[in-house]
């Protein structure tokens, strides 16, 4: 198991060091960077996860045929992973739409969502034993719609809800869950938008900064850390931390 970190909050930080580390979507943009970021920081190994065979120099890595909305994949891949320090779920996909066609809202939901749910799940006996962290790559787009990318949007925006409410309900178990609130970031996923963007490798290392710092809510780019103030002080942050100190106190649904 990696080594903590205690940062000044209180809150525990995961080093890189030693750790074992899962990336979905590995094969191109903020995943590919996510799986050199890993390895130049001392991960012991680092499992890609792609939908196509991948081959990777660094014996450090291995390749998972992975896509998020296969359950007999995830099955495959849970059964080959020993141990699990940090579950990266950064496989994504993001549709030019308008909201009149549902099937490319479900598309979104079924990976953006459903996926990270999916895998969340089957992995997280092996992070339960490490006392590891969850790491869910998310976009300033969950906070507040991006109109030409509607069903992004609403996905990305559920996925938040999602690892909040995880991050609540898992705390208990020694498991972190960290949002990443990115920007514009120069992948294929963005080709279509013509603004500043930042590089790939730029966020990969502000990301484990931040799983280092132990941050909840991560802004790993220029665009995005202009809110990352703004939000931490805000009060939909001090209204998740008041639901959250609910779970020890909630006992469940009663049947009558």
């Amino acid at each position: 198991m990696s080594k903590e970190n205690v940062v000044t909050d209180g809150s525990r930080g995961l080093g890189l060091a030693d750790s074992s580390v899962l990336v979905t979507g590995a094969n191109r943009g903020i995943g590919q960077a996510l799986v050199e970021e890993a390895l130049s920081r001392g991960a012991k190994r680092v499992y890609a996860g792609t939908r196509q065979p991948l081959v990777h120099p660094d014996k450090r890595v291995t390749p998972l045929t992975l896509d998020v909305t296969d359950a007999a994949q995830i099955k495959a891949a849970v059964e080959k992973v020993s141990s699990l320090d940090i579950l990266i779920n950064n496989a994504g996909l993001a549709l030019y739409d308008d909201l009149s066609d549902r099937a490319a809202l479900e598309q979104q939901l079924a990976v953006n969502l459903f996926g990270t749910h999916g895998v969340t799940q089957a992995f997280l006996p092996l992070l339960a034993r490490s006392k590891g962290a969850i790491v869910n790559i998310l976009s300033v787009a969950a906070l507040a719609a991006l109109p030409v990318i509607p069903a992004y949007s609403i996905s990305k925006a559920a996925a938040f809800s999602l690892s909040q409410s995880l991050r609540a309900l898992l705390a208990p178990r020694g498991v972190r869950v960290h949002a990443v609130l990115t920007g514009p970031v120069d992948t294929d996923m963005s080709r279509g938008l013509d603004i500043p963007k930042a590089s790939p490798a730029s966020v990969a290392r502000a990301i484990f900064d931040g799983v280092e710092k132990g941050e909840e809510d991560i802004f790993p780019d220029q665009m995005s850390a202009t809110m990352a103030e703004s939000w931490r002080g805000g009060a939909a942050k001090a209204l998740e931390r008041q639901y959250a100190a609910l779970v020890d106190s909630f006992s469940g649904p009663r049947s009558s």
